[in-house]
């Protein structure tokens, strides 16, 4: 179990995770199409060549979703009670195609679950970021987690 307890999180903790991701052609296409989405700018070339970016953008939900995958193994693997929220999802700079991204993550809060004593709320920053050191998404994610068994 690679995650952390509630009781293991301290507000400032980094977490730089990991995995590293090169963005293929494949999983935008897969993402768009699983989610119904047929913007042109994820799927047509030549449409997307007319644009200010001059090529296809990789949809955001894949960015969106790769971001939440690569910090489970850090943050709720194994503890996670449920996700709450996802608030302010930002979008700084696009991803493309062959992108390479890292992706990082703080403890911004945490805080005792008034509901349920064996759990806890855990706030995370999450960032992902490309090889060219561009933020391309962050957002905060709160989560309910389970504290440690008692010995």
């Amino acid at each position: 179990m690679p995650g952390r307890y509630y009781d293991e999180w301290k507000e400032g903790d980094r977490v730089a995770h990991a995995l590293r991701r090169t963005v293929t052609e494949t999983d935008n296409l897969l993402i768009s199409t699983l989610t119904h989405n047929p913007q042109p700018l994820h799927l047509d070339a030549e449409a997307a060549a007319e644009t200010e970016f001059g090529r296809i953008l990789v949809n955001s939900c894949f960015t969106f979703s790769l971001l939440v995958g690569a910090s489970v193994a850090d943050t709720t693997e194994g503890v996670l009670v449920a996700n709450l929220g996802f608030d302010e999802v930002r979008l700084p700079s696009p991803v493309f195609i062959g992108d390479t991204l890292h992706f990082e993550s703080s403890c911004l809060s945490k805080r005792e679950s008034k509901s349920r004593a064996t759990a806890g709320l855990v706030t995370w920053e999450h960032r992902a970021i490309n090889q060219r050191g561009q933020t391309v998404c962050t957002m905060k994610r709160t989560a309910l987690i389970q504290k440690a068994p008692a010995a």
